[in-house]
C-alpha cells in the first residue's frame, strides 16, 4: 500500500470521526430542546452560549437524577384535587386567600412529590426536567405572587395567576383537578372568573358577599 493510499485512509477515518462527533451532538441537543422545550430557549437566551446553557441543562439532569421522586398514591391524588377545588371556589369570594393558599399548595404536592423547595431557584431548576412544559405557567404565578405580597397585583392579575398555578398543579398531579367534560377539557363553570361572573348575574350585578344569606334562599 502506497503512502498515498494511506493518507487517504486516514482523512477518510478522521472525517469519519468528526461526522460521528457533529452527529453525536447534533442527537444530544436535539435530546435537550425535546426534554426542556421552552426552557432550553429561555435558558440560551439568558446564557452567554448556547454550549453553556447547554451545559446547565446537563448539570440540571444530573442533579435531578440524584432526587428520590415519588409518584403520589389515589389517596393522595383525590386530597390534592379536592384541596384546589376548595381552592377555586374561594376565589370568588375571596381572591387573595386563594392566591396565597394556591401557591401553598402547588409547594406542598412539589415536596410530596420528592423535590427539594428550600431555595426557589433551585426547586426551578429541578422541576424543569421533567416539568419544563409547564414551568413556565409556575414562573407567571410566582411573580404575580410576590407583587400580590407587595399588594401590587389587579385581581385580573391574581385570576390569571391562578390559572397558571393549575397548570403545573395538574402535571404534577398526573391529571386534570377538575371535573372534565367527556371530550377533556374543563368543564366552563369550574373556571373561577366565570363562576364569578355567574355568580354576579345570579345576584343581579352583585358580589356574593353583598347578598345576605337569607337572599339567597328565597
Amino acid at each position: 500500500m502506497s503512502s498515498g493510499q494511506i493518507a487517504i485512509i486516514v482523512i477518510a477515518v478522521v472525517l469519519l470521526a468528526v461526522l460521528a462527533v457533529v452527529a453525536w451532538m447534533a442527537w444530544r441537543r436535539r435530546s435537550l430542546r425535546q426534554r426542556f422545550g421552552p426552557e432550553y430557549d429561555r435558558l440560551v437566551s439568558e446564557q452567554d452560549s448556547r454550549t453553556a446553557a447547554e451545559r446547565e441543562l446537563r448539570e440540571r439532569e444530573r442533579r435531578h437524577a440524584e432526587l428520590e421522586l415519588r409518584p403520589l398514591d389515589a389517596a393522595s391524588r383525590e386530597r390534592y384535587a379536592s384541596a384546589w377545588k376548595q381552592i377555586q371556589a374561594e376565589f370568588v369570594d375571596a381572591p387573595d386567600a386563594a392566591i396565597n393558599d394556591a401557591d401553598e399548595l402547588v409547594t406542598r404536592i412539589v415536596a410530596e412529590r420528592g423535590y427539594p423547595t428550600e431555595d426557589y431557584e433551585d426547586q426551578l431548576a429541578h422541576l424543569s426536567v421533567e416539568h419544563a412544559r409547564t414551568l413556565g405557567h409556575y414562573r407567571d404565578a410566582h411573580d404575580v405572587y410576590l407583587r400580590h405580597q407587595r399588594g401590587e397585583a389587579t385581581t385580573e392579575q391574581l385570576r390569571q395567576a391562578l390559572v397558571h398555578y393549575r397548570e403545573l398543579f395538574a402535571d404534577l398531579l398526573g391529571e386534570n383537578p377538575l371535573d372534565q367534560t367527556g371530550d377533556g377539557r374543563v368543564r366552563s363553570d369550574d373556571d373561577p372568573v366565570e363562576a364569578e361572573e355567574s355568580q354576579l348575574r345570579s345576584n343581579g350585578g352583585r358580589a356574593a358577599s353583598d347578598v345576605s344569606p337569607d337572599a339567597t334562599h328565597r
